[in-house]
């Protein structure tokens, strides 16, 4: 039986290229006057899909026509779809087409000249695809009932060299060898292998103490593997490429050597949202898309419970792929959910399991409508619950009914803003709108408040988020930043390490760059829990000590201590150590704990921001101030006075 062909031209295009493109349809069959053809971009309206044609053939720029047979040109319709952001073309036959005719459409512009359909064309998707789908959808009998469709493809590539991104460990022994992962990417950050004919890269790293200097040809894969690299003394590292043919130098993340190191740093997402793949429709491709394009080495999903954001289906299908990608070593995955309760007590979590195959918690059913109750029937070694968006008004928490058994960390900071603190108290990326129609902060969910009131918890950040409650932020004129980083130190890139660290608060938020931090009180690591009976020094002396390697150079380090900074660096360089000595006394700057049978407590966090305007923040430490009974010389406690609060 004669098939009916849809051919491309061309049958390729190069990510964010313009042009003008065509799409023939020879027909098997005589398609009657009076036909309906449907043609679907099938594209969602976002920046980097495919641009939306205009209907209007007056337009004569990125507009949409077709042609048939006697050089008739033809005018588009456009055809709402029910819950789509874009609509379809529709276009109806004036006359007959035989069997073997061809009916073409077109996406551009009419002229011929080179620089006028540059100006004037369709732009293609920014994001790479292997047979990218286009639809038409044919109705012989005009009058609405139309077929399975007839599907156009074209391949997708990566456009010109623009960047070379190096993937390195963040922190490394001195002589312990390790892999350095090469990028070559284009403006949009697709893999490439689309350079020069000669193009050659040198690889070395800065502060060269012996003879490194490889040189690599960019491959077809657009990316390669570097391996057993290592550094013989300690100190910051960054690898550094230079594209010999441009001369174009391109440097990596911060890398920190110790002479010896226990823990690693892993790099990743809790709660985000791909830009390029809906992780409800193609959980897999999201899941890669971590992996593989961003390099992250943790991803947690964060769909929200409702039965109408995530079906059944799609937490089942989401379930069997967390479980499927997870990867001892190479890529950790954690199965996760949002859960939103609009009373200030509860507010927004991010809840994440610590197994697999577990049940979302849905808000409708009496078991899981509160937070109390989930807690209750888990304990804290099956899950890990997240106050998320806590300065946001009418979505945050007021922290009333906090669980430090469950939460162990705060999000600090989302694409949408940061809830360290208001920002008449110096918040750098406020939760703003730059009109009326958006979103305003609410004070009572401040993190700094909440650390003031005695609540302890570490700090993680979120990437960008356009579903449920957050797509009010998407739609409106909400001020969106850049996508978050968590940062987190373990011993090892397993899901029980990571899940361990995150219990331990051993972890820090940035704004999206992996800035290397380190802070340190008396020796001991972000997220402690220190006091004076242990230590009773630290009631006249804190010894803070620490190191930032920047990706840029470093604008300001800021110390707070309860709430507010109490000492401020200006290194202007991208990286930093230094060795503080706070020597006021304890028990004039403690706070008073809320539980009169808590003691009074000091804590202290950094927070570190770059000249580019990136900003990352480490876990807190606290100091408890705990008064030790005085002992006499027969070994027994004296009775003394309880004392007075400070």
């Amino acid at each position: 039986m004669r098939r009916s062909i849809c051919f491309c031209e061309s049958s390729s295009a190069l990510a964010g290229d313009v042009s003008t493109w065509k799409f023939s349809y020879t027909t098997a069959t005589s398609l009657p006057k009076g036909t309906r053809l449907k043609f679907d971009l099938a594209s969602r309206g976002r920046e980097i899909d495919w641009e939306h044609p205009s209907a209007n053939p007056k337009q004569k720029k990125n507009m949409i026509w077709a042609e048939i047979p006697g050089n008739k040109t033809l005018s588009a319709k456009e055809v709402e779809k029910s819950g789509q952001a874009t609509p379809y073309f529709e276009f109806t036959l004036p006359s007959e087409i035989k069997a073997g005719e061809t009916f073409s459409i077109f996406m551009g512009t009419p002229e011929k000249d080179k620089e006028e359909i540059k100006s004037k064309g369709n732009r293609c998707q920014t994001s790479v695809q292997r047979r990218r789908p286009f639809y038409l959808y044919i109705d012989p009998k005009g009058k609405g009932d139309y077929r399975e469709p007839e599907i156009f493809t074209i391949d997708v590539r990566g456009n010109l060299l623009k960047n070379m991104r190096i993937i390195a460990p963040s922190l490394v022994a001195k002589n312990k060898r390790f892999d350095v992962i090469i990028r070559f990417e284009d403006i949009f950050g697709n893999l490439t292998n689309n350079a020069p004919e000669g193009t050659l890269v040198e690889v070395s790293y800065e502060n060269l103490r012996e003879n490194l200097n490889w040189k690599l040809f960019v491959p077809e894969t657009g990316f390669i593997n570097v391996p057993n690299l290592y550094f013989n003394e300690a100190g910051i590292y960054k690898i550094q490429l230079r594209n010999l043919k441009t001369n174009d130098l391109y440097f990596s993340a911060p890398i920190k050597c110790f002479p010896e190191t226990e823990k690693s740093i892993y790099w990743g997402l809790l709660h985000c949202e791909s830009e390029k793949v809906d992780s409800i429709e193609n959980i897999e491709a999201c899941l890669r898309y971590f992996r593989d394009d961003k390099n992250n080495q943790f991803f947690a999903t964060s769909s929200f419970e409702s039965a109408e954001e995530t079906p059944n289906d799609a937490w089942k299908a989401i379930s069997a792929q967390v479980a499927e990608f997870n990867e001892d070593f190479r890529f950790t995955s954690f199965l996760g959910l949002q859960w939103f309760n609009d009373s200030a007590e509860e507010g927004l979590r991010h809840i994440i399991y610590s197994k697999d195959n577990k049940p979302i918690l849905r808000k409708k059913d009496m078991k899981t409508n509160t937070l109390k109750k989930i807690y209750k029937s888990h304990t804290p070694k099956d899950l890990i619950s997240i106050p998320s968006f806590t300065m946001a008004k009418g979505f945050g928490t007021t922290f009333s009914d906090f669980d430090p058994d469950f939460e162990r960390v705060v999000e600090i900071y989302n694409s949408w803003g940061s809830s360290e603190c208001p920002a008449k108290e110096g918040n750098l990326r406020p939760i703003t709108a730059e009109g009326k129609n958006g979103i305003a902060e609410n004070e009572k969910g401040s993190i700094r408040k909440a650390l003031n009131n005695n609540l302890r918890f570490g700090f993680v950040a979120g990437g960008l988020d356009d579903r449920d409650l957050y797509n009010e932020c998407y739609e409106s004129d909400q001020v969106q930043y850049s996508p978050g980083l968590t940062a987190i130190l373990a011993i090892e890139q397993t899901r029980e390490a990571l899940f361990q660290a995150l219990i331990n608060r051993s972890c820090y938020a940035t704004t999206g760059k992996r800035m290397v931090l380190g802070f340190f009180i008396a020796g001991s690591s972000m997220g402690t829990e220190l006091n004076t009976k242990a230590k009773p020094g630290l009631g006249f002396n804190r010894h803070i000590t620490g190191f930032v390697a920047g990706t840029t150079p470093i604008k300001e380090i800021s110390f707070i201590r309860n709430g507010k900074p109490f000492k401020t660096i200006h290194p202007k360089e991208s990286h930093y150590e230094f060795a503080i000595d706070d020597t006021e006394l304890l028990s004039k700057i403690s706070l008073p704990s809320s539980d009169p049978e808590k003691p009074p407590f000091t804590y202290y966090y950094m927070r570190v921001v770059q000249e580019d305007g990136h900003i990352g923040w480490t876990s807190p430490i606290w100091i408890d101030l705990v008064e030790s009974a005085p002992v006499a010389t027969n070994g027994k406690k004296i009775k003394k006075a309880a004392p007075s609060k400070p």
